[in-house]
């Protein structure tokens, strides 16, 4: 079976390759990027409501980019002092859903902050959710289309929608329905993508601890890791990411771990993807999203909140702290995603709202993130 030669190379590869852990924190040193809050996005729910937590984020373009919500958030009233444009400004975590109201949960701005479309006519996929709801939004780099994916954790479902968002073109797993087998998810996290329409899907936090290769119409293909805290496997897959020389960045958040796997099949060979591991990268708080370039991985981690950078053999390399008190705070950085000049947006998840980053002039270019790796 195709499920058997992917965990033969699994096992294969958890002899051939070694742990790197990465004891040496790096350089730690300042924020390259300034912060763009008060002259970026405002809020522009109807009155007596703010964003909401704020879980994913796509750079299409500079001219579309787009957000994933979990509901806005209705504001007290009357609304205190010390609130500013969003609710992480009045100690509030909206994570768990406080003042959740499901609306708006998609829309696309611009890099200058203009919101261009709001997807409100799919917020009834997410009305009724008994948990923090969608949780990525992305889309496949080969897709002449550029139709968008969003990953709903708690409905256990990965929706397809056009680029306009006219059309539900299609829906993969049962909604509400969690389990282990060839058609359902558990609480899945994230998507990537190969270049022939295959696709892999991180599964996630609900217990199943696999990943998911799938064929371009969305059937299943095979598998392959196990719950543990061994070489290929995983206590939760929270992120993927694809980068050079056909290797997949695995992001296991409750483990506080990367993995590193090579794939090694030819394309027209009968198991492909064929992904062996080859090592481990550790020293994390709490990572939650990565993106690889062509030389660098960046993980967003928590305690306290930072962006780290890895060089691709796992030596860590430089890190900096996101503010956690004023204007500018974060809580996390659940998800991020950068345009053609190194501007960085990223989202966060519980103090409720993206946010712009621009490099600084003068500041290091080693240090300034790239989009994502697209062979």
């Amino acid at each position: 079976m195709k499920h058997s030669k992917l965990l033969a190379g699994i096992i294969l590869g958890s002899v051939i390759g070694s742990p790197v852990l990465a004891q040496d924190s790096g350089v730690i040193g300042p924020s390259p990027y300034d912060f763009n809050t008060d002259t970026w996005l405002q809020p522009w729910a109807e009155a007596g409501q703010t964003f909401g937590g704020t879980s994913g984020v796509h750079v299409e373009s500079q001219d579309r980019i787009f957000v994933l919500q979990r509901g806005e958030t209705e504001l007290p009233s009357p609304i205190p002092p010390e609130y500013t444009n969003f609710a992480g400004s009045m100690g509030w975590n909206v994570l768990r859903g406080r003042g959740r109201v499901w609306e708006n949960c998609i829309y696309v701005i611009d890099s200058d902050g203009n919101v261009l479309e709001v997807w409100d006519q799919w917020d009834h996929l997410f009305v009724g959710t008994d948990g923090p709801g969608p949780h990525r939004i992305r889309q496949n780099p080969y897709d002449e289309e550029k139709r968008v994916w969003v990953i709903d954790e708690t409905g256990n479902i990965i929706y397809i929608f056009s680029n306009d968002g006219s059309t539900l073109l299609q829906t993969i797993g049962e909604k509400n329905v969690a389990a282990k087998d060839e058609y359902h998810f558990n609480k899945p996290q994230d998507v990537a993508f190969l270049p022939d329409g295959k696709f892999l899907v991180a599964d996630g936090l609900g217990g199943n601890n696999r990943i998911v290769v799938r064929n371009e119409d969305g059937t299943y293909h095979s598998e392959f890791g196990a719950t543990g805290d061994g070489p290929g496997q995983f206590a939760s897959v929270h992120a993927l990411s694809m980068g050079p020389d056909n290797h997949l960045y695995v992001l296991d958040r409750d483990l506080l771990r990367i993995q590193d796997f090579e794939q090694t099949a030819s394309p027209t060979d009968d198991n492909y993807p064929n992904y062996v591991y080859r090592n481990t990268w550790s020293d994390l708080g709490m990572p939650l999203d990565i993106l690889v370039t062509e030389d660098s991985a960046w993980v967003t981690d928590l305690n306290p909140p930072k962006i780290v950078q890895f060089n691709l053999d796992g030596t860590r390399e430089y890190t900096w702290n996101l503010p956690v008190e004023g204007q500018h705070r974060w809580i996390e950085m659940h998800s991020l995603s950068v345009d053609e000049d190194g501007n960085l947006y990223g989202t966060d998840n519980q103090a409720g709202r993206p946010q712009k980053l621009t490099p600084q002039s003068g500041s290091n270019p080693d240090f300034i993130l790239s989009p994502q790796y697209v062979p």
